[in-house]
C-alpha cells in the first residue's frame, strides 16, 4: 500500500516520506478501513516534530475515514463495506491514517451516516469528541453565558455549535475578522479578537461586570492569566482541553479559592470508557440528524502531506485539514 511516514522527529520537510509499505492484515478483534481521508490535527504535527516514536516507523494522524475491507477472527463479517470514520488509530500505536490502509481495534472504527462525506468523517475522532466532552464537562449552560477560545478552530467550531443549539450564549476569541464570520456563522453572539483586544475588559463589558458562566479552553498558558481579573463568576469553571507553549504554567491561586473556581482538564486520547461510549453515541446522533455543519479548510493528496502538516503549523486555515487518500 501507499503510505506516509517518518523514522526521526523534526520538520515535516525533512523527515517525511512517501512510499510503499506491505498491506496490512487485521489481527483477532480487529477490522481494516480503506481510507479516503485523513484528517490532520494540531497533536499529529506536535507528535511528528517532538514526541518518542513507538517504533522505527512512524505513519502519522489519528483521524480517518472509509469503508471496512477486511475484518479479523471475532468480528462480524457483515462490518465489510461499511463506511466508517476512525479516533485513536496513531494513539500509542505506530501506524496511523496517512496511508491507503490502517487496520484497528473494530471499537475504533464507528459507522457514520450516508449524509456524511468522507472528508467531514475525518474531522470526528480528534475535533468532533473533543468539542463533545468539553462540552459534558461544562454541564448545563442553557441560559448561561461561555468564553470559547479559539471559537474558529477545528475544536471550537464544533464547540459554539453544540453550546449554541444548546442554547448557551457563546463569547469567541478569534485571531482576525475572517475568523470571527467564521464563528459567528457558528453560533458565537460576541467575537473578541483577542490579538488586538482587551479580551477580559471586553468580557466584563458583555457580562455587565460579572464574568461568564464557563470556560471551555484550548490554551491555558494565556487564559491562566485572566483567571485573576474577573474573567469569570464566581462559582464559574474551566474546562480545558490544551495549550500553547509554555506549558509550566503559573496561576493565581487566592483568586480562584475566593471565587470558588473549578478547574477541568482532560485530553481525548485518553477518555474513560464511560465517557468515551456517551461521546460516540450523541455524536452519532448528532450526525444522524445532521446538526452539525462541518468546514474543510485545505484538502491535499498524500503526496502532498508535507503541506499538509505544514498548512497546519501555520495555524491560518479557517476549517480542517485534510488528506483526500483516494486521489
Amino acid at each position: 500500500m501507499k503510505a506516509a511516514w517518518y523514522e526521526r522527529n523534526g520538520p515535516a520537510a525533512e523527515v517525511m516520506v512517501v512510499g510503499e509499505m506491505p498491506t496490512p492484515q487485521p489481527a483477532v478483534g480487529e477490522v481494516r478501513v480503506r481510507l479516503h481521508a485523513s484528517g490532520v490535527n494540531p497533536s499529529d504535527v506536535k507528535s511528528r516534530m517532538a514526541r518518542p516514536l513507538g517504533g522505527p516507523r512512524i505513519v502519522p494522524n489519528s483521524d480517518g475515514a472509509g469503508v471496512i475491507d477486511a475484518v479479523g477472527e471475532g468480528v462480524s463479517a457483515s462490518r465489510v463495506g461499511e463506511r466508517v470514520w476512525t479516533w485513536n488509530a496513531q494513539w500509542q500505536r505506530p501506524f496511523g491514517t496517512s496511508a491507503e490502509y490502517v487496520v484497528l481495534p473494530q471499537s475504533q472504527a464507528v459507522r457514520m451516516p450516508d449524509s456524511l462525506s468522507f472528508h467531514a468523517a475525518a474531522c470526528m475522532g480528534i475535533p468532533g469528541l473533543t468539542a463533545l466532552q468539553a462540552v459534558r464537562l461544562a454541564g448545563d449552560m442553557r441560559g448561561k453565558q461561555v468564553l470559547v477560545t479559539g471559537a474558529s478552530s477545528a475544536v471550537g467550531h464544533y464547540i459554539t455549535q453544540m453550546l449554541s443549539q444548546a442554547g448557551a450564549h457563546v463569547i469567541g476569541t478569534v485571531g482576525n475578522p475572517a475568523k470571527a464570520a467564521h464563528a459567528h456563522a457558528a453560533g458565537a453572539a460576541h467575537c473578541i479578537e483577542y490579538k488586538t483586544e482587551d479580551v477580559v475588559g471586553l468580557v466584563k463589558e458583555l457580562t455587565g461586570g460579572q464574568g461568564v458562566d464557563a470556560v471551555i479552553d484550548m490554551d491555558f498558558s494565556t487564559t491562566a492569566g485572566w483567571l485573576s481579573h474577573g474573567l469569570l463568576k464566581a462559582h464559574g469553571q474551566v474546562v480545558c482541553y490544551g495549550s500553547n507553549p509554555p506549558l509550566d504554567i503559573s496561576i493565581g491561586f487566592r483568586p480562584l479559592l475566593f471565587s470558588s473556581i473549578g478547574l477541568k482538564f482532560f485530553l481525548v486520547y485518553d477518555l474513560q470508557p464511560a465517557d468515551r461510549q456517551a461521546c460516540l453515541a450523541q455524536l452519532s446522533d448528532m450526525l444522524a440528524n445532521q446538526l452539525l455543519a462541518h468546514t474543510i479548510g485545505a484538502v491535499f493528496t498524500l503526496d502532498q502531506v508535507v503541506q499538509a502538516h505544514q498548512t497546519v503549523e501555520a495555524g491560518q486555515t479557517i476549517g480542517q485539514v485534510v488528506l483526500d487518500i483516494a486521489q
